[in-house]
């Protein structure tokens, strides 16, 4: 290549990169389009509306945990951290103290991973099962199902729930414990029919 080529190319060059620059800044700049939003973020943003304090009355089909509950009410406190990434889902009967040595008090975990709303149930039987969740079409009903378990199954572990939104002050769960018996598994449903209190 002639000296002289060369030069006027460079030159070019030199002319063009900071108008490139530029431009590229320009774009950096611009407002993006906001992407749709995907069925789980959507269905995470209707989850994250239970934010609250919420109580009820439980009914289950296991006779024993119906004895020792009677017509006790249960508390559920939810709330949003980490920036919006996670909501806690806590479980206690109603009006008694925060003593976990005295009073069950299992936690889940609701967050997004790439494109999938899990849950993580910390359970007082000491495991930590993994569902993942979706939304029914008509946005009124979130299901989740079990995908995996860390921890012993010793007695049995949360196998799945489900979240049915009615109005802004009123919610359902249900809840399936699969308890080990000398005959394998069977399933215990729970259902909390919650009304907001905060």
């Amino acid at each position: 290549m002639k000296p002289l080529h060369f030069m006027s190319l460079a030159l070019g060059m030199a002319l063009a990169l900071p108008a490139f620059a530029q431009s590229e800044a320009h774009k950096m700049d611009a407002p993006k389009a906001d992407k749709p939003k995907t069925e789980a973020q959507l269905s995470f943003g209707a989850l994250k509306t239970l934010a609250g304090e919420w109580e009820g009355k439980i009914d289950t089909d296991y006779p024993a945990a119906k004895d020792a509950m009677g017509d006790k009410p249960m508390h559920v406190t939810m709330r949003v951290t980490s920036r919006g990434n996670v909501l806690v889902h806590e479980f206690q009967e109603a009006n008694t103290p925060l003593d976990a040595s005295k009073y069950d008090h299992p936690v889940t975990m609701l967050y997004l991973d790439e494109d999938k709303l899990n849950l993580v149930h910390y359970c007082d039987a000491g495991n930590r099962p993994h569902m993942v969740g979706k939304m029914s079409p008509d946005g009124k009903k979130l299901e989740f199902e079990f995908t995996e378990l860390s921890g012993s199954d010793r007695f049995g572990h949360m196998y799945h729930a489900v979240f049915t939104f009615i109005d802004d002050t009123h919610h359902i769960e249900e809840w399936i414990f699969l308890v080990k018996t000398p005959k394998g598994e069977m399933p215990i449903h729970a259902k909390f029919d919650l009304h907001r209190k905060a």
